[in-house]
């Protein structure tokens, strides 16, 4: 009996593309959170508190967690004499605060452009409005961002539907802003409803979907049409990989969300001569090739990589780490 992905007649494997996608992987705010936790262990040495995953991926976490670094969810788990890192999803003004009342040593890991959202919130509050922030309930970004202004002047909407039925204060001019991490697609539809039910909210000039979100989902809009299945490297927790299989999956193509190479399953390749795959933006290159390695075990892989932009974008690290 032959194996399943042999050709019968030599026995050779059978052939199987793999699209990959570029961009994919890590962006500048996940690069830029690696590298503080990395130079914080350096500076400081270890331990090396960090509040909530720097990132959402298991393997860059445990990575740092071999080298020194301690994961904890509260500012109360760390002691009194250890440096402490906040994660790159940004948190609420409250958790700096106490990390100063507490005169703890303290990097805020905050992407960049979650920290413009925050601004942006701050400025709209001032200027009198309501805030309507598109986003995910639950999500670190999100609580953060809530955690920027005073309680009672932001409320969440999440889908189309929350568009249509939010109740907001009377007489109270509106905003709206977005999280960094949705679906672009979605998002557009969101807003479009918001502005079609309030003539008057304003917002950013562009949602604040960040480049690299919007990147990969442009990828894997190239990658899925041609693709009998779709592979998205990714964390369950981790938005813009979610996001990715959804968008994959809205091309008509089966998607798979999986962490590394082991999670595969020789099964999936039945009938697949085509494999998209990438990458989302907490997901290390090296995880990439480990996938296309554990597909080399079963099938004569031919690689080509598809690109669909150019990213050259790099975030500062914070004065305290580089002076």
């Amino acid at each position: 009996m032959n194996a399943p992905f042999q050709n019968g007649a030599t026995g050779a494997r059978l052939p199987l593309t793999v699209l990959v996608a570029a961009p994919r992987g890590f962006c500048a705010g996940v690069d830029r959170a690696i590298e503080i936790v990395e130079r914080a262990l350096e500076k400081y040495g270890a331990p090396v508190y960090v509040r909530h995953e720097i990132v959402h991926n298991r393997f860059v976490v445990d990575s740092l967690r071999a080298k020194g670094a301690v994961f904890v969810e509260e500012l109360d788990e760390v002691p009194g004499d250890a440096p402490v890192v906040f994660s790159a999803h940004g948190v609420p003004k409250a958790v700096p605060a106490e990390a100063e009342r507490r005169q703890l040593i303290y990097v805020d890991a905050t992407c960049p452009l979650v920290s413009k959202v925050h601004r942006q919130a701050e400025r709209q509050v001032e200027a009198g409005r309501h805030i309507l922030f598109i986003g995910h309930r639950g999500h670190p970004e999100v609580i953060g961002t809530f955690g920027q202004v005073p309680q009672g002047q932001m409320t969440l909407v999440e889908t189309v539907e929350d568009a249509a039925s939010v109740e907001v204060p009377e007489g109270v001019p509106l905003a709206f802003l977005t999280q960094t991490t949705l679906s672009v697609d979605d998002t557009a539809q969101v807003v479009a409803a918001l502005k079609a039910r309030f003539s008057d909210i304003v917002g950013p000039k562009a949602e604040d979907i960040c480049y690299a979100t919007s990147n990969r989902q442009m990828a894997v809009k190239t990658i899925a049409p041609g693709s009998d299945l779709v592979l998205v490297i990714g964390a369950p927790n981790s938005s813009n990989s979610v996001r990715l299989v959804e968008v994959a999956e809205r091309c008509g193509t089966p998607a798979r969300l999986i962490q590394r190479g082991s999670d595969l399953e020789e099964s999936w390749l039945e009938g697949v001569g085509t494999v998209g795959l990438t990458a989302g933006a907490s997901a290390p290159e090296s995880l990439v090739r480990e996938v296309i390695d554990r597909l080399g075990e079963w099938r004569e892989v031919e690689e080509q990589t598809l690109v669909t932009a150019e990213e050259k974008m790099v975030f500062k690290l914070p004065r305290e780490l580089t002076a």
